[in-house]
Formats: structure tokens, C-alpha cells, sequence
């Protein structure tokens, strides 16, 4: 199957970096393009959050340039290029899909699918640790959620979600010393391992903690928005307001989300 319109668009960003192409495209290189592949990548998770294809439409195009600009950028400096990408990623996914590509194909779950590719990995890409695969640089709760994930590969793991709830009690009880104790640096420990936990919990849930948070972050917001809005139309100052008025505020915006 041919993509005349996909082989358009790496035509034209080869023009673009070209002798006569766009002063800005031609000046770019690896370590420039990081904060637009970021910036891109969190524009298209705000169109899946909100579940607007017509937004995620565009704003995949602009991701798929940005990624196709680095190819080429990569391509220029004689680093690879996207023929060699795309066949190294194509390995790839024939590799970790052996219960599919191979004759011996077996009926496997997700759990077991993440597990087998784990080890894939681990045996054809030596590192000196299993979390080295880990970006430093992901948003917190997902670099939890993914090194949880590869060190149970090595059965590293809570048996279910019942043992992951008794360390979060653990964790939290032991929160709670470092605030009695008033020891900020405790403090900052033990809520991180709360938050570890946690992580692990969503994972066993089959729930990502990085995606369950962002809808929280939603919520909470658009219940503010609607909370704000209640105490114009009543003419209550917010910052004036008694915990019992905020309280019945915010259970009225809830009402009317709901």
C-alpha cells in the first residue's frame, strides 16, 4: 500500500532543510527539537483526553512533522535514516510479538505480552540494570509506573492488588511518624513512597496512574470552574467564604457535573 501524501510531506521537509529552504527548519538539530517533540506529544494527550478526533486529526500531523523533521535532522547528520528506523522498528515489533509472527502462537494476556517483551529486551539490549531503559525524564508517576512494571518482570511483584493496599497502609502510617516527629526530609520520603506504591496499585488495577491522574486533574478543574462561576452568580467572595459555604459550593458544582 502506497502513502503519496506521506512521501509528500518528507519531500517537503527535505526542502525545507535544504540550501534553499526555511532559515528556521535548516537551523535546527537533536538537541533543539526535544521541547517540540514534548510540547507536541502533550498537545495530542489533551485531544485523547478529551476525546476530540477532529482536534487529534491535526494535532497528530504536527507531532508525525516534528518526529519526520528529526529523522531528517538525523538523516543530515549522517546519524540514520528513516528507512533504517523504520526497519529496526518493524524487527522490533515482529520480535516482541512471537506469540503472533511465530507458528507456535499461543493465547497470551496483556500482563503476559508486557513480561515476555521485558525479558526480550533484556536479553538482546544488555544494560547494567533492568531500569536503565527508564527516561529520567518522564513525568514522575509514569517513570514509578514503568520501572514497577519492568522490575515485576523479574517477579519482582506483589502477588495481586491486596498486597500492594497493605504496603500503602505501611507507608502511610509511617507518614504519619515523620509528621509527629515534624521531620520535613522524613516527611518528603515517606510521601514519595506512598506515591510509589501507588503507582504499583494502578499497575496491578490494569489502571495507569499517569493517565488516572490527569483525568483527576480535569475534574478537579472543571468543578472549580463551576464552583468560581456558582460564587459570582451568589456573590460570595471565595477567599471570604467559610469552609462550610466552600464545602456547599463545591457540592453544588459536583451536582451539576454529575
Amino acid at each position: 500500500m502506497s502513502h503519496p501524501e506521506l512521501h509528500s510531506l518528507i519531500s517537503i521537509i527535505k526542502t525545507l532543510r535544504g540550501p534553499q529552504g526555511c532559515p528556521w527548519d535548516r537551523e535546527q538539530d537533536l538537541q533543539s527539537m526535544r521541547r517540540f517533540l514534548l510540547e507536541e506529544s502533550y498537545e495530542v494527550l489533551d485531544t485523547l483526553d478529551a476525546n476530540d478526533t477532529e482536534a487529534l486529526h491535526e494535532e497528530l500531523g504536527d507531532l508525525l512533522f516534528v518526529v519526520l523533521l528529526i529523522c531528517q535532522i538525523a538523516a543530515d547528520q549522517q546519524h540514520f535514516t528513516l528507512s533504517s528506523m523504520s526497519k529496526k522498528i518493524a524487527d522490533k515489533m515482529v520480535l516482541r510479538h512471537p506469540h503472533v509472527f511465530n507458528e507456535d502462537t499461543q493465547r497470551l494476556t496483556s500482563k503476559d505480552t508486557t513480561r515476555l517483551w521485558e525479558r526480550e529486551k533484556a536479553k538482546r539490549k544488555p544494560k547494567k540494570s533492568r531500569l536503565d531503559g527508564v527516561p529520567r525524564t518522564l513525568p514522575a508517576l509514569l517513570r514509578a509506573f514503568r520501572q514497577g512494571e519492568k522490575a515485576a518482570a523479574v517477579g519482582f511483584d506483589w502477588p495481586d492488588h491486596e498486597g500492594v493496599f497493605l504496603k500503602i497502609e505501611e507507608e502511610i502510617a509511617e507518614l504519619k511518624e515523620a509528621i509527629q516527629e515534624k521531620n520535613p526530609v522524613a516527611i518528603e520520603h515517606e510521601l514519595g513512597d506512598i506515591l510509589l506504591a501507588l503507582s504499583s496499585l494502578g499497575r496491578h488495577l490494569h489502571t495507569p496512574p499517569e493517565e488516572a491522574l490527569r483525568g483527576a486533574n480535569d475534574r478537579f478543574a472543571q468543578r472549580f470552574y463551576t464552583m468560581e462561576n456558582l460564587a459570582q452568580e451568589m456573590n460570595i467572595e471565595l477567599s471570604n467564604a467559610s469552609p462550610d459555604t466552600l464545602d456547599m459550593l463545591w457540592n453544588q458544582a459536583k451536582e451539576i457535573l454529575s
